[in-house]
């Protein structure tokens, strides 16, 4: 028992023990935590003091620094503003001695302008002075030659005139010669440069076609019983079917090629298949002209491919193919405006005009031909109001009024078209031309050439082409004869409608004649 307690008072004391030596190991190291701390702190003291004295010895060297380079600044700004100062003093000098200069230019000025208001009144008084002087002088010379201003103004112009008269023939001559020579030089060359570039062949449409049979069995079946058959073809196609004893062969004749075209193929389809009665043939001429319709949608746009115009109406393209079933005079109406289209886009391009444009003027010029049968009016009007309708440009719509004379040319593509379609008109072979018309041409122009005054006898050659005058001698002389050409010339173009051009020549011939007896 008491061992035990004497075991739990060592333990007690121990414990007590341990925690005294405990507490004094925790004092002794917080006070060297302590110390070390306060070292710390007096260290940082000193360096924070360090660090204080150089910022402000930085801090004054800096504003020194500062202070030197603003010193400098405002001494250079001082310069440039002193300089500022003598330039702006300098240039007001300037200004005083220019405003002293105008000054005196203006006193200048005004002294002239008296010396020049001074100087028209003199003037005007020594033209007053003329004025009267004149005023008596005429009315000295009306006194002595008993004529009125008026009467010898005339008396004199008409001395001149007579005088004049054959000078001015002559000077007209010679000015008509080189004119001529010159214009009709470059002209040809153009002309005959643009037609190499274009060399078409020449091809004239007939009013007949030949329909080949495989044998005289297959006339008697197109005829059919009492007639039927041709009954039927004539009276569906439109066209006359001449049937004779030329054997294996069968002729369509109309004035419409697309009625004769369509006939042309109907026929040929009914030979083919062979069955030939009334329903077929109209069948067949059905199919046929929605055949030729689309061709000639296809004529139409090989039309503007080959002259390389783009940009047209679908509507307008179809028109332009169906000129390929018209003809004028027998020439196929379409090939005639792709020729006009093709030279008058070469003049225009030696012109330095609008190529394009000059090639759409002269397809379209005859446009109306297309459907002159389907509307009232020329062809003329109905091309221009066709364009018109379809928005061309209004020099292609000058150009179709224009190519006739009806409308005067206001642009050098509308003359250039009227050229190129007189051109195409005129090549040999290109058209055919009626006797009646022909006959009536030629007594047109000898009426021309008769009702001249000093004109003899006139004559008419080379079909129309050349018209020979002969004058009286003891009525025209040399120099006046020019102006009887000139009258006759201007007459045939302004009363005629021909293709090409017609040469006049007046021949004035002087014989002596005595009989020896």
């Amino acid at each position: 028992m008491e061992g035990t307690t004497f075991s739990i008072l060592m333990f007690v004391l121990g414990l007590v023990f341990g925690i005294i030596i405990l507490l004094l190991a925790n004092y002794f190291k917080n006070k060297k935590d302590e110390n070390k701390a306060l070292s710390i702190i007096e260290s940082a003291k000193k360096e924070a003091d360090i660090i204080k004295k150089e910022a402000v010895s930085e801090a004054k060297e800096e504003a020194f620094n500062l202070k030197q380079d603003m010193e400098a600044e405002l001494k250079e700004k001082k310069n440039e503003l002193k300089e500022s100062e003598n330039r702006i003093i300098q240039r007001e000098n300037n200004i005083d001695r220019r405003d002293i200069a105008l000054q005196n230019r203006e006193n200048l000025l005004d002294e002239r302008e008296n010396n020049l208001v001074n100087a028209q009144k003199q003037v005007q008084e020594e033209k007053e002075k003329m004025e009267e002087l004149k005023n008596e002088q005429l009315k000295e010379l009306q006194r002595i030659s008993k004529l009125s201003r008026e009467e010898a103004h005339d008396l004199v112009m008409k001395r001149v005139e007579e005088d004049m008269e054959v000078e001015i023939a002559t000077y007209i001559k010679e000015k008509e010669n080189e004119a001529n020579l010159e214009v009709n030089n470059r002209a040809k060359d153009m002309l005959v440069m643009c037609m190499q570039k274009y060399a078409a062949d020449v091809t004239n449409e007939q009013t007949v076609s030949v329909i080949t049979l495989p044998n005289d069995e297959m006339k008697g079946r197109i005829i059919g019983r009492e007639g039927r058959n041709v009954r039927t073809i004539e009276a569906v196609t439109g066209v006359d079917l001449i049937i004779d004893d030329t054997p294996e062969a069968i002729v369509i004749s109309s004035f419409d090629p697309m009625r004769r075209e369509i006939a042309r193929l109907t026929l040929e389809g009914l030979i083919k298949d062979g069955r030939i009665h009334p329903a077929r043939i109209e069948e067949l001429y059905d199919k046929m002209c929605a055949e030729v319709n689309q061709r000639i949608k296809e004529f139409g746009k090989e039309a503007i491919y080959e002259l390389g115009i783009s940009k047209m109406e679908s509507e307008l393209i179809d028109i332009i193919g169906k000129l390929n079933f018209r003809t004028s005079y027998g020439q196929n109406a379409l090939k005639h405006s792709m020729e006009v289209a093709f030279i008058s886009g070469i003049m225009a391009g030696e012109l330095g005009e609008n190529v394009n444009l000059a090639k759409r003027a002269g397809l379209l010029h005859d446009i109306g031909k297309a459907v002159d049968f389907e509307m009232e009016g020329s062809h003329v009007e109905i091309g221009a109001e066709l364009a018109r309708r379809f928005k061309e440009d209004d020099v292609v719509i000058n150009a179709i009024e224009s190519h006739h004379g009806d409308v005067e040319a206001s642009c050098v593509i509308s003359v250039l078209v009227g050229i190129a379609d007189a051109i195409s008109a005129s090549r040999p072979g290109a058209r055919n031309d009626s006797s009646e018309n022909y006959f009536k041409r030629l007594e047109k122009l000898e009426e021309i050439g008769n009702s001249i005054k000093g004109v003899d006898k006139t004559y008419a050659m080379q079909a129309g082409r050349e018209l020979r005058v002969i004058v009286k001698p003891e009525e025209v002389d040399d120099v006046t004869s020019f102006k009887v050409a000139k009258d006759i010339k201007d007459r045939i173009e302004k009363e005629m409608q021909y293709p090409g051009t017609i040469k006049v020549t007046v021949i004035r011939e002087t014989r002596a004649t005595e009989e020896a007896k």
